[in-house]
């Protein structure tokens, strides 16, 4: 239904389904760091034993975490690339990196182990983005 002048009532909502698969619209948008830090920060905390969280509440984290640290990793990879050939700190960044590549190409599953993973994947990504950010201008 419709309410006044043509806008969704109160009981409608409006959805937008962006679809960006080269990521040209991501570039653009401001990561939403501090959401995503507070829940990977308590997802690593968590006990690894006994029932913490559903299986579908982990699968779901770890997808959330899997998507979040590809967002970051691409901020990183375009600051390691501005990075001077003889860097000390490039071997350091392209290691991250290329750990994060091989832990988000697994499929997250639905476990707290790999929620866990994912959680630890960003916030060693946010690690590097805050020292690279913190370079002097080259």
């Amino acid at each position: 239904m419709s309410g006044a002048h043509g806008r969704p009532s109160e009981t409608q909502t409006a959805v937008t389904v962006l679809c960006d698969p080269d990521g040209s619209l991501t570039r653009e948008l401001p990561l939403d760091r501090e959401p995503v830090m507070l829940l990977a920060l308590a997802v690593i905390a968590l006990p690894t034993t006994g029932n913490t969280l559903p299986p579908g509440d982990c699968e779901q984290i770890a997808r959330l975490m899997a998507g979040h640290a590809h967002l970051v990793a691409d901020e990183v990879r375009a600051l390691c690339a501005q990075l001077p050939r003889l860097s000390p700190l490039r071997p350091l960044t392209e290691t991250v990196l290329g750990e994060a590549r091989r832990r988000l190409s697994v499929e997250p599953r639905p476990t707290l182990a790999s929620a866990q993973n994912r959680a630890r994947v960003v916030r060693i990504l946010y690690e590097r983005l805050d020292r690279l950010q913190d370079l002097p201008p080259s």
